[in-house]
């Protein structure tokens, strides 16, 4: 168990540290925007929400990524490894042109549905058309970050992430108030950085690709298994957002105070979000591995460690947010009835912690698994649960707090229940074995 638990940390450490780039990324825009006023603020605001929930709809392209590369990597097939990575670079560069193609001239349409001033409208365009161009470097950081992550390499993309952090926020400085290009200047500054990042990316996988002499070029087969996968993945990541939705909608309607309350609730949770997301890239790149070497021993005993990992990590995580409820609300708002209505909703998510960590490292495990089917037909089966159960939840427990425990235990529950059933026995570890190498 030592060895197996020095190897989580190896890939997990290292994969937190890149994952916290993307909200400083994120951070470093507003604040830097902030100083141009409030109207700057409420363009990128609305700029940054369309283009955040396109870019996580396509975070599948490195989890469809990771695990056909470990399962090559486990069975010895280094140069095959190489290749399966490049099927994901080309499957990104190919969605991103579809995505520039489709989503351009709609750019307009997405933002008047939010139904902003015009003074908004307009630098909320500029930044969203600018920052559109940019998808082809934006996805291909991410199927590459697959590609290492399945090589079981998670310190390149931690430097490479730090490196374009730092980058960005040059860049940005240089041309928001250098130029004076202001909203737009934001999202040039971020634009450059991530290719710069990606063209670091591509360097380092042609370098593998030549010393081990594995084809760079489309494999279209293996372009289209990676699409057939990662149409799975987006099926789960579309059910999440629509259960998040579901949650923002029900809590406007309560009011101002319960929705300020909720939102600062769920930015908490997805922060906590991040440590346990690195131990499910850790899970992915490891059950990868061992399902390409057939060693469904070692397969069983990693998701066993990383559940346990989950859920301890959830009962530290809870126990504070436990004894902290009546603190740290003050440091996230100042309004009292915000504090009071915070403080209620934080001993509910400290109760929900242990069962998100199980929930999160399984979901690492079965992508390691390429269980893309079954992970998307649960989150569906959960979205659909925690949309029925908060019929009587809302009815007996009416506020926040009853809609914030509805997401927190119910929709979170839902998926515990849905994916605990499916490591029950060992079926899904010989059923990954049968399926081979995709």
């Amino acid at each position: 168990m030592a060895a197996i638990d020095k190897d989580i940390l190896r890939l997990a450490l290292p994969a937190l540290g890149a994952l916290i780039a993307e909200p400083i990324f994120l951070l470093t825009d507003t604040a830097m925007v902030g100083h141009l006023g409030a109207g700057a603020l409420g363009s990128l605001a609305i700029a940054s929400t369309i283009l955040q929930t396109v870019l996580g709809l396509m975070i599948f392209l490195a989890y469809a990524t990771t695990p056909r590369v470990a399962k090559r990597m486990g069975s010895g097939d280094r140069p095959g490894a190489i290749t399966a990575g490049f099927d994901g670079i080309w499957l990104a560069l190919g969605t991103s042109i579809l995505l520039i193609i489709i989503g351009l001239p709609m750019l307009n349409t997405a933002i008047e549905a939010f139904d902003p001033d015009p003074t908004i409208t307009e630098g909320a365009h500029s930044y969203l058309a600018i920052s559109w161009w940019g998808l082809p470097f934006m996805l291909m950081v991410i199927a590459a970050t697959g590609l290492l992550r399945g090589l079981q390499d998670t310190k390149t993309p931690l430097i490479v992430a730090a490196a374009g952090c730092i980058a960005n926020i040059g860049l940005n400085a240089l041309f928001i108030y250098g130029f004076g290009m202001g909203v737009a200047g934001s999202a040039m500054g971020t634009v450059i950085a991530q290719a710069g990042m990606c063209a670091v990316y591509l360097t380092i996988s042609v370098r593998a690709a030549r010393r081990l002499h594995a084809s760079i070029r489309p494999d279209w087969t293996g372009v289209f298994t990676s699409a057939k996968t990662s149409g799975w993945l987006l099926v789960r990541n579309a059910s999440l957002r629509a259960a998040l939705i579901l949650l923002v909608f029900l809590a406007t309607a309560m009011g101002t105070t319960d929705l300020a309350a909720i939102q600062v609730a769920q930015s908490i949770f997805f922060a906590l979000a991040l440590a346990l997301d690195s131990l499910a890239i850790a899970g992915q790149a490891m059950i990868g591995l061992e399902l390409g070497a057939k060693n469904t021993e070692a397969v069983a005993a990693i998701n066993r460690r990383l559940c346990l990992w989950g859920i301890v990590f959830g009962i530290v995580v809870g126990v504070v947010l436990f004894a902290g409820a009546g603190i740290i609300p003050r440091a996230f708002a100042s309004d009292p009835d915000v504090v009071s209505v915070l403080a209620a909703l934080l001993p509910v998510l400290a109760l929900s912690m242990p069962i998100a960590g199980f929930v999160f490292v399984l979901d690492g495990v079965l992508m390691g698994a390429e269980d893309a089917r079954y992970l998307a037909l649960a989150q569906l089966v959960a979205v659909i649960g925690y949309a029925i159960l908060l019929i009587p939840i809302i009815s007996i427990w009416p506020g926040a707090p009853g809609l914030w425990a509805g997401f927190c235990i119910g929709f979170v529950g839902f998926r515990a229940l849905t994916l605990g059933w499916r490591v029950r026995n060992r079926a899904w570890i010989e059923r990954a074995v049968e399926k081979g190498i995709s």
